[in-house]
């Protein structure tokens, strides 16, 4: 038997699970035991879970579970808390040079846990098994949009925050009001260029740009395979990069280009690696969040935004977490085999990772 405790997140503005109450039951049926803690910010609410029978706890009692209970979350833990002994499922962000990412192995190493890091669980193939990206990238382009937005209205940067909305359609009436502003305004309709347009990530921008009536420019592997340097970027108002960053995918948008004359004035950064040794995007330093969405790189004109929002799919948590738990929860089923499929991966790569710090 497997004991899945589904902790509550510590993140503000997080409202995603990674389990639903249908996916609890299915795994109590499987004859696993399920706790889920309490959480007043999880987009579903405790009384769906409570209904499957399940155990439920306070939230942050996870670190009380005892020790064979799996662990489940969805973004960071806090980084003063103790060391970590439990397995841990989670997205660590601690592989590819992130700056948290040594302090977060040190508490695994010294607790004797493990962290089988959500972005690692692949098939054989080596594509994920479950990724949120096609809300990451339908949000990110929706908040470069309300940025371009805000430029059309202010001189100074905006919006002040990002909200959370219960739905897709909310979302798309406030764009198109944001929209019929900007032109009332004296704008020209805005075109978008996606980088990644053939994947999850770039499928989700393409979609809510098309469900506004923006031009669209797509762009994949074939487009960028050159290397670079990449001037139709700058033709564009809004560039939204959904590519990962890794050694072989080429700068986009170099510091040479902030000063260049360009009609760019909104990068939404989806894959929001600017720690990474290989952020394509080297023109900022840190990422945003939902009450801090943007960085000004420059005033322009026009001016030069950048938003790199890393919990995006927040932005539409109930429709996200659907999506992603259906797609995890066979490999959920299979945690009584944690050493084998595509656990072993994820085992592989921390412990690749966690013998080096």
């Amino acid at each position: 038997m497997v004991h899945l405790w589904v902790r509550a997140e510590q993140r503000p503005a997080e409202q995603r699970v990674g389990i639903t109450p249908e996916g609890v039951a299915a795994f109590i049926a499987a004859g696993h035991a399920v706790t889920v803690e309490d959480s007043d910010a999880r987009a579903i609410p405790i009384d769906a879970y409570r209904a499957t029978g399940c155990a439920i706890a306070a939230a942050g009692d996870w670190q009380n579970a005892p020790d064979d209970a799996i662990i489940f979350g969805l973004k960071e833990l806090d980084p003063d808390g103790p060391d970590l002994r439990h397995r841990h499922i989670m997205f660590g962000h601690a592989y590819k040079g992130q700056a948290d990412g040594p302090a977060l192995l040190r508490r695994f190493k010294n607790g004797d846990g493990t962290l089988y890091d959500l972005e690692y669980l692949t098939d054989p193939s080596g594509r994920r098994v479950a990724a949120f990206g096609y809300w990451a990238g339908y949000a990110g382009a929706a908040v470069g949009l309300k940025v371009w937005a805000a430029q059309q209205a202010a001189d100074s940067p905006g919006p002040d925050r990002i909200n959370v909305y219960q739905g897709r359609n909310a979302l798309l009436s406030e764009l198109e009001q944001d929209l019929k502003s900007a032109l009332a305004e004296g704008a020209e309709k805005p075109d978008m260029i996606v980088i990644g347009a053939l994947g999850r990530v770039g499928s989700g921008a393409v979609d809510l740009a098309q469900s506004l009536g923006l031009s669209v420019t797509k762009w994949d592997m074939a487009e960028t395979a050159h290397g670079g340097p990449f001037p139709e970027i700058l033709d564009h108002s809004l560039f939204v990069n959904c590519i990962l960053a890794n050694p072989q995918v080429p700068v986009f948008v170099p510091k040479s280009a902030v000063n260049a004359p360009r009609k760019l004035s909104v990068i939404a950064d989806v894959s929001c690696d600017p720690s990474s040794d290989y952020n394509p995007i080297p023109i900022y330093e840190e990422s945003s969040t939902f009450d801090a969405p943007l960085t000004r790189v420059s005033a322009g004109p026009p001016p030069l935004d950048v938003t790199a929002i890393d919990n995006l799919p927040s932005m539409l948590p109930v429709e996200s977490s659907h999506d992603y738990a259906a797609q995890l929860l066979p490999s959920l089923l299979t945690l009584n085999s944690i050493d084998e499929g595509v656990w072993s991966g994820a085992k592989a790569m921390f412990d690749a990772h966690v013998a080096q710090v």
